[in-house]
């Protein structure tokens, strides 16, 4: 089911309860199909043919938005585009198109599955732009003082957050995360996958330095 953003919001708004909306806070964790922490070499020659795909998921800690209680739920998206997400920030051409699936929790009421959806969109507007699918579904978004672990039918992420990133042979940050955060870290992904259908692209990978992990805000 495709939703606009006009749309979403004018079911959320519905019930008037915009202006007295306290916002929200949460956990952020994102992994993509290149790496974000690497060496020149590397990133130059990921930048053509991968990065082209995420995951990003949140779990609300507390608050509303819109007027619509979120305490607790998760939200997932998986983004495919046509180029590398990352590489207009250093100059390159950014995607002219970016779809993406929208899971949300399945203990969302229906004003819930509406308010999540916005969320993801207003975070990462850029890549949460083209929803060519939403679903409710089983979430799980576990966060250790060592690891964040989602699973989402079939999007899976397990990113190590303990880890030092060594900036030898020129290794350093070239992507900014795709969501807003409050304090982005980069972590290990020792794995992701999506093995779903919608985006013309599934993909399974270890072992790299490809995601985000932090917390955000929203409407504070």
């Amino acid at each position: 089911m495709r939703y606009t953003i006009a749309a979403v919001l004018a079911v959320v708004m519905g019930a008037g309860l915009y202006a007295s909306d306290p916002g929200l806070t949460g956990d952020y964790v994102e992994v993509r199909t290149a790496e974000v922490f690497t060496g020149g070499c590397i990133m130059g020659s990921e930048g053509e043919v991968s990065g082209r795909e995420a995951i990003l998921a949140w779990r609300i800690s507390k608050g509303s938005m819109y007027g619509v209680p979120l305490d607790g739920l998760s939200v997932v998206a998986v983004v495919a585009g046509d180029r590398n997400l990352g590489t207009h920030e250093l100059g390159g051409l950014a995607p002219t198109w970016v779809k993406a699936v929208v899971m949300t929790d399945e203990r969302a009421n229906p004003a819930q599955q509406q308010a999540l959806v916005a969320l993801a969109r207003s975070m990462a507007p850029a890549v949460v732009r083209d929803v060519i699918e939403t679903k409710k579904i089983a979430i799980t978004f576990e966060k250790d003082g060592h690891s964040v672990r989602v699973s989402a039918g079939a999007a899976k992420i397990d990113v190590a957050t303990h880890v030092e990133h060594s900036p030898d042979c020129g290794a350093m940050r070239w992507f900014d995360p795709l969501a807003r955060t409050d304090d982005a870290q980069v972590g290990l992904t020792r794995s992701q996958q999506w093995n779903g259908q919608g985006l013309g692209a599934t993909w399974t990978q270890i072992n790299r330095r490809s995601s985000y992990f932090g917390s955000f805000s929203f409407g504070r």
